[in-house]
């Protein structure tokens, strides 16, 4: 049977773009398809920008393998195309005794993990690499950094246009449903609705991956997986950014907590911190910086009184609400919904920039085979 593309990605997040970006490396004719009136502008927009070294998911997990991958891809890929980033490395930072049974464990999955450039240092030792942190103990990420996520979803855009794959905004994704041969007739809405044939379709939505999924018609509705929003807030400092490295505490239920990053134009952020909300509300609050008061002194005693202003707010599709365990990503293809040539991913979230080209490659590998 005859298509009129190879692949239709839905959604031009970095995600949904790296898997476009694998599959025009592959010789697919490749459309993305985006709600929006640019490329990443919904949950790849509101976050922290850091590559993450892949220190602390489970052995075995999706998490674990792509962000490894995918953090050595990045960089190189950044590198490559002059995109704006920092190896700065990371610190994970045991405030007090207790906490560095929990810090040691952490090394530990984080050699089982394969990530490099780990290295386990006192509190003295912590400290000579950043006057005015507070730690008892402290693990050195040495590959962890920062990155422009914009310069690099730009990049991503540009090879998929040279590579003779095409990206439509203000395209929103209206549902789909199988053909008999094989492939997939794709609805579009909004001002310029039409249909179009594929023979694999990619659901590469964030946010609305579940809503998404529920328009593919004979997809059962019980391998959609609840969604929950997990609401981040960010606050910057002016002034002096105080560490060179990022800084992050303990992880907390549900998220890495709320660590310290400078940013590549050297302005000090804090965040995100975490609250399960039932509505996409980007607002700021700025009576939750009390909270981040309290949290950031655990690590730097001398943040002075009234240094921190509201900045931004980001939400992350999670797959868990409050008090359930963190899950792994979900990347189903036809044996988890039955429906051949067609992959669904769920929860990507941190770190789901990280790992980005690592999960295209998993999708275009899961398509080609």
């Amino acid at each position: 049977m005859t298509h009129d593309t190879d692949a239709i990605i839905i959604g031009a997040g970095a995600v949904g773009l790296a898997c476009a970006y694998a599959l025009v490396q592959r010789g697919f004719e490749t459309i993305v398809l985006e709600k929006g009136r640019a490329i990443g502008q919904g949950v790849s927009s509101r976050n922290s920008e850091v590559i993450h070294g892949g220190l602390y998911y489970p052995s075995g997990s999706l998490k674990a393998r792509l962000c490894v991958e995918g953090r050595r891809k990045l960089y190189d890929f950044l590198a490559s195309h002059h995109v704006a980033h920092e190896m700065c490395g990371k610190l994970v930072v045991a405030t007090e005794p207790h906490e560095i049974e929990r810090l040691d464990a952490i090394l530990d999955q984080a050699e089982a993990n394969g990530v490099e450039g780990m290295q386990r240092l006192t509190g003295a030792e912590a400290r000579a690499l950043e006057p005015g942190l507070r730690a008892e103990a402290a693990l050195l990420s040495q590959t962890s950094g920062v990155m422009d996520a914009h310069g690099y979803m730009d990049a991503l855009a540009g090879e998929i246009s040279a590579r003779g794959g095409a990206i439509a905004v203000n395209t929103p994704f209206a549902g789909a449903r199988p053909l008999e041969g094989g492939g997939f007739a794709i609805r579009t809405g909004g001002d310029h609705a039409t249909e179009v044939t594929a023979r694999h379709l990619v659901i590469a939505a964030g946010l609305d991956a579940q809503a998404a999924a529920g328009t593919v018609e004979t997809y059962p509705a019980d391998a959609i997986p609840p969604l929950h929003l997990g609401k981040g807030v960010y606050f910057t400092m002016a002034g002096r950014a105080p560490f060179r490295h990022l800084v992050y505490p303990l992880p907390i239920p549900g998220a890495l907590g709320t660590h310290y990053r400078r940013d590549l134009g050297g302005q000090a952020r804090f965040g995100p911190d975490l609250e399960f909300v039932a509505n996409e509300d980007y607002s700021v609050d700025p009576a939750r910086g009390e909270a981040f008061y309290a949290t950031i002194r655990r690590f730097w005693p001398d943040l002075p009184d009234g240094a921190l202003v509201p900045d931004y707010a980001g939400i992350r599709p999670k797959l868990h609400g409050p008090g359930e365990p963190h899950p792994d990503w979900r990347i189903d293809g036809a044996g988890q919904h039955g429906l051949k040539g067609l992959v669904t991913l769920f929860g990507i979230e941190s770190p789901g920039l990280t790992g980005s080209l690592a999960i295209g490659e998993h999708v275009a590998g899961m398509l080609a085979g």
